[in-house]
């Protein structure tokens, strides 16, 4: 079985620091399956390539094997896929030879771990139990896109029906260690197959090689399963343990967020009514069927858009099953007669990760939510809305700093709410806004929310994207 990694970083061939593996050398280590064989085809300052060879031995597999299997009675014991399919083989090879990268660390060039780079990856034969759209329902939301081909079965067989292998290629730009781990992670679960006794441990690996990604995965449920070798108890210790509390709140952009401060500063104003009026409003204006309110919160939101009768599709999505339990009582979910209930539904999700559910909706609504996002995840968030998800029309609302002024028990130089990384004034809201419409092909207009001063305008600033 055969990987291949290739970058065009420049320098390309710092590759090879990451990897602790010299472009220059043949490196071959001993499995207890056969052996791995790591090389180079390519090496230059544009482009550098790495191959992983993982040579599956199943006859002296079978042969070590203790009990009745090693009797190789079974023609199946010897003759099978195994040696030639990227699965569990791979990723054991992949921790053993690449276990320094995977971990994050390189002792000459520590700078580079932290980098992220355009990679590319190639898997010739890659088993998916799940066809296509599997491998795109656990590769893209990682933000890979994903080229995947089926190999053919002899066609002088059409009876053996389709073939289950793919080949398989993955871009993105993301650090190496990302890479490697979602590889060890996701090719077992394509497979949907180990080769080896899955036990307490392989939780701990799980959560070990998916802790920064896989808690916000959309299928994280389908990988957990699926990893653990469908052994219910272990997928739901590792499903509790991956799924973010209430107190997860560095992910707000689909998260719960707790009153305090901000409500009592905004309650004289009743600034909440009036965002969630001017939104509704602007919802209708758009002539939207269909409706995603990301960040729903406890789904205050989404009380009043299930009033419109306009509206025959409502979605609240959060990254707080908490707080989408609270949604389901604010909404009155075993009261709501049988259309209202056809018509509304609660994901727990993040938009930090690219997701298909959240695609095909007039209207996107983000509610006070992009203050809550440092830098690298407001980046992230942005590619997931608008270029993914990418709804005809997308209503967003952020506090204006120079309102804050106004509030007279708010000191100086403090936001709002404790958990803001950020609030812009009417000129960096503007900035940022047509960035990104222009970026992705939005055009964009603004409206105030609450009463406008003269001097610092509205308490909240709205901005209402529309496709071109």
């Amino acid at each position: 079985m055969l990987l291949t990694i290739s970058t065009t970083a420049n320098p390309a061939t710092d590759l090879g620091f990451l990897l602790h593996k010299n472009p220059a050398r043949v490196h071959r280590t001993e499995q207890s399956f056969g052996h791995a064989t790591v090389f180079y085809p390519e090496a230059t300052a544009e482009r550098c390539t790495v191959c992983l060879l993982v040579d599956v031995d199943p006859v002296g597999l079978v042969r070590r094997r203790p009990g009745p299997a090693a009797d190789g009675g079974q023609l199946g014991q010897y003759v099978n896929d195994r040696p030639y399919v990227a699965s569990s083989f791979l990723s054991v090879a992949l921790a053993d030879v690449f276990g320094t990268a995977m971990s994050g660390r390189s002792k000459d060039r520590p700078e580079l771990t932290v980098c992220p780079i355009p990679l590319e990856v190639k898997i010739p034969v890659l088993p998916s139990r799940g066809g296509e759209a599997l491998i795109k329902e656990l590769f893209e939301p990682l933000g890979y896109t994903v080229s995947a081909e089926r190999l053919p079965l002899d066609e002088q067989f059409p009876s053996w029906g389709e073939s289950r292998y793919f080949s398989v290629t993955l871009r993105g730009t993301l650090r190496l260690q990302e890479l490697l781990n979602h590889l060890y992670v996701l090719i077992p679960v394509l497979d949907d197959e180990k080769h080896y006794w899955v036990g307490d441990d392989e939780v701990e690996k799980l959560l070990r090689r998916g802790a920064d990604w896989l808690p916000n995965h959309p299928a994280k449920e389908h990988i957990a399963r699926r990893y653990l070798k469908h052994r219910k108890s272990l997928a739901r210790a590792a499903i509790e343990r991956l799924t973010p509390q209430e107190a997860d709140t560095d992910d707000v952009s689909v998260g719960e967020k707790p009153a305090g401060r901000e409500d009592a500063l905004e309650a004289p104003l009743s600034l909440n009514e009036q965002r969630i009026a001017s939104v509704i409003e602007a919802v209708l204006e758009a002539g939207a069927k269909s409706v995603v309110d990301l960040g729903c919160g406890e789904g205050r939101l989404l009380r009043e858009l299930l009033r419109q009768r306009q509206l025959d599709r409502i979605v609240g999505v959060d990254v707080s099953l908490r707080a989408l339990e609270r949604a389901e009582e604010r909404l009155e979910f075993d009261r709501l007669a049988p259309t209202a209930r056809d018509k509304i539904k609660l994901l727990h999700g993040s938009l930090m990760y690219r997701d298909r559910r959240l695609q095909n909706f007039d209207v996107a609504t983000i509610i006070e939510v992009v203050e809550h996002l440092d830098a690298p995840r407001l980046l992230a968030f942005e590619r997931v809305v608008f270029e993914n998800a990418r709804p005809a029309t997308v209503i967003l609302t952020t506090p204006n700093a120079e309102y804050n002024a106004k509030f007279s028990n708010l000191p100086a130089g403090q936001f709002r709410h404790p958990d803001h990384r950020f609030e812009w004034t009417r000129a960096e809201f503007h900035k940022w806004a047509d960035d990104i419409a222009a970026r992705f092909g939005y055009a964009v207009r603004f409206a105030p929310v609450g009463p406008v001063d003269p001097a610092v305008g509205p308490p909240t600033q709205m901005a209402i994207f529309q496709v071109h």
